[in-house]
């Protein structure tokens, strides 16, 4: 066989660059030479040509638009041809749209644009080449085409397209008559003021904020503002010397606007939200931040009358918009842009719960170790149910339902009676510690803050843990005396024992089944935060409190005192409740899909071993008690670890918080563990009270997915 040697192949090989600049220079050839002179091929092709072969290669593009630009400064005829191909772009398409909803939210609702981007999921957009927003989508049609055209740096786009209008980068000063790009921009920020004024007399915000009514609104005073603006605009651009107004007194409508929006957020963290709410207070967000960005442009251009100047600021704008046409029919983003703001709401209440689960000096310990022996109490006979009803050999979903009911209305009773879960702890301090993350900014002081916070959390936890087991494990024991004693037979057998401890074994699926307890754990904390969420929303203690039966049959006192109850604790009672269900239906949800599931928590596991040991008399091998402590105390640590970390995730994501310095973080508490470890097991004698970084109230949200690095 005889290879053919072909030189420039292997040139190209080891040279990519020169190829890369030969593909260049045809593209542009063929684009001088085109006939028809078609402005989006010619774009078309271009991004094609400079597009990376593979997403993450960007340098590959930072070299190609390098070079083209360079090739543009060398070939005025050529760059004259691609420049009047991108004027003919805005020129011969409209822009409105573009300015007026391209990356913002409809105004269609929640449920129905997830179901048109479901469906335009299914079956792509039509296009209308009259529109430039729709055009955007032709050039830039990749999906991942957002990630190299963010990649890429602004200085590099800013040299492309000031060598490219370098013939129109200064506007002359004797133009009469608005060109039709600033035409369309000055409509659309028109529309957009009116889109502003509409969603901020929504009834939504009303509600929230009755003072609305009361005043007037400067949703509406600022288009008033904004049209006075838009005149004044258009008759400078006719004649220079003429005044443009005072451009102050609309940027104060705008921020009153913005401080009515920050208003409402904070109040409905204290009243409640809905996914309505929610989205309207994100458009209002939106089309707020759009109108700023349209106004600095113009202010740029009344300050220069240079377009160079607004390259800075066009640069940003194009980038967000590719990227929101890229992503315009992806469901995750949405879903995660307005149930992350949903959360942030629900996660807030938590973190203010999760604060009194984080104990600072000896005396809340002590108290946290009573409250979690209360709970172990309970646990014990929860256990023995449990165990009864096993007995029972009741069809499985009648059995399922017995478990779920067990374990619902015990927890439901273990928060009644004051009594402490240890492993529902992480959900809320994790939340707490969250909540302190978006507020500390990466300060020295406020860093050492949080490493004693996470100190006291895990000794809390500790304390917590030692007392639910302090109380379960002896209690399930006096009860399997106390049964034996009454009914003179064992409360289980040896058989039965020997799977209570194969069941704890570390080597069998008991991770697994604490990994799914810890997510059990981890809803019942969103459950909770939901139901405080409701009752706050709906205005439930209001509507009780009109009710006159209660106060006929009970009294008024007893009444309010109810109804105080319920504006305090439903959400932890519903939080309780359905963690029951969670747990009492896992191994019945398995049953139905024929799969192994199952649920291990350290206090009820811990039970189970009591009465097993008990059924033994206590004569087990060493070897099986070192084997069960280490089963169950490794249950106890998925159980943690797993809740925690996803409420943590939850938590940061909802607050668009991104943690730089989580490594400096964990050498703090590692320094802590080597020079005083028993902090983390007993608070010291004389501990200062050093809470949670202070919080301003403000809300930290994402901002539509720009997160806070702290």
């Amino acid at each position: 066989m005889v290879f053919a040697w072909n030189p420039l192949r292997f040139f190209r090989r080891i040279s990519p660059e020169i190829a890369r600049k030969k593909r260049l220079e045809a593209l542009l050839a063929r684009i001088a030479t085109d006939p028809g002179n078609d402005h989006v091929f010619a774009w078309v092709t271009l991004v094609n040509t400079v597009r990376p072969s593979r997403t993450h290669r960007t340098d590959d593009t930072v070299a190609a638009l390098s070079e083209l630009t360079q090739m543009l400064i060398d070939a005025p005829d050529t760059r004259r041809v691609l420049r009047t191909a991108l004027l003919k772009l805005f020129v011969g398409h409209k822009q409105t749209s573009l300015y007026v909803s391209s990356g913002l939210l409809p105004s269609t609702g929640f449920f129905s644009e997830t179901a048109r981007r479901i469906s335009h999921g299914l079956l792509p957009d039509v296009v209308d080449p009259t529109y430039l927003k729709d055009l955007l989508t032709v050039i830039f049609h990749r999906k991942d085409d957002e990630i190299w055209v963010e990649a890429v740096p602004d200085e590099v786009w800013i040299d492309f397209f000031s060598t490219l209008l370098d013939d129109e980068g200064t506007v002359s000063r004797n133009r009469k008559g608005l060109p039709i790009a600033l035409s369309e921009m000055l409509e659309a920020l028109r529309i957009l003021s009116y889109h502003v004024s509409a969603i901020g007399l929504d009834p939504e915000l009303v509600r929230i904020d009755p003072h609305l009514e009361e005043v007037e609104s400067p949703f509406i005073a600022q288009n008033t503002e904004v049209m006075a603006y838009l005149g004044a605009y258009r008759t400078w651009w006719d004649n220079p010397d003429a005044p443009l107004g005072d451009e102050a007194h609309l940027g104060v409508m705008l921020d009153q606007c913005q401080e009515v929006l920050q208003r409402v957020r904070r109040r409905a963290s204290r009243l409640g939200t809905s996914l309505t709410l929610t989205f309207t207070l994100e458009r209002l967000r939106q089309h707020l931040d759009r109108i700023h960005e349209m106004l600095d442009l113009l202010h740029e251009l009344h300050r220069t009358r240079t377009i160079d100047s607004l390259l800075p600021q066009a640069v940003t704008f194009f980038k967000r918009a590719v990227r929101a046409e890229c992503r315009k029919n992806r469901l995750s983003d949405y879903w995660s842009t307005n149930v992350g703001l949903l959360s942030l709401r629900m996660t807030d209440s938590a973190s203010k719960r999760g604060e009194k689960y984080i104990t600072t000096n000896r005396r809340e310990y002590f108290s946290m170790f009573l409250s979690a022996a209360l709970g172990g109490f309970v646990i014990a006979f929860m256990s023995a149910f449990k165990v009864m009803l096993s007995k029972l050999q009741l069809a499985p979903l009648t059995e399922a339902l017995c478990f779920c009911l067990n374990y619902g209305i015990g927890f439901a009773l273990i928060h009644f009676l004051g009594g402490t879960v240890a492993t529902k702890q992480p959900a809320m301090t994790a939340n707490a510690i969250a909540a302190s993350i978006g507020e500390i900014r990466g300060k020295p002081n406020d860093l050492e803050n949080l490493a004693t916070v996470v100190v006291r959390t895990l000794c809390s936890q500790f304390g917590a843990i030692a007392g639910n087991l302090g109380l379960s494990v002896p209690m399930s024991i006096l009860f399997s005396f106390a049964f034996l004693h009454f009914a003179e037979v064992p409360f289980i057998d040896t058989d039965k024992a020997d799977q209570l401890f194969a069941s704890v074994h570390p080597l069998s699926g008991a991770p697994f089944f604490a990994a799914i307890a810890g997510v059990c754990l981890f809803l019942s904390g969103l459950i909770a935060a939901y139901y405080d969420n409701l009752t706050a929303y709906n205005r439930i203690p209001e509507r009780l409190a009109q009710l006159h039966w209660p106060r006929r049959l009970f009294g008024e006192k007893r009444a309010k005192r109810f109804t105080a109850y319920i504006e305090n604790n439903l959400g932890a009672l519903a939080g309780n409740f359905f963690f029951g269900f969670l747990l009492g239906g896992t191994a019945g949800l398995g049953v139905l899909l024929g799969l192994p599931l199952d649920i291990r928590h350290i206090a009820f596991s811990s039970a189970f071993i009591g009465f097993a040991a008990s059924a033994y008399d206590f004569a087990v091998p060493i070897s099986l008690i070192g084997v069960t402590v280490v089963g169950v105390l490794l249950i106890g640590l998925v159980n943690l670890l797993v809740s925690f970390t996803l409420a943590l995730y939850v938590a940061m994501r909802s607050r668009g918080i991104t943690f730089a310095q989580g490594r400096i973080l964990s050498t703090l508490v590692m320094r802590h563990l080597l020079n005083r470890p028993l902090d983390f097991f007993f608070p010291p004698r004389n501990a200062e009270p050093i809470g949670l970084p202070p919080r301003n109230g403000a809300v930290q949200s994402s901002g539509g997915g720009n997160g806070n690095s702290t």
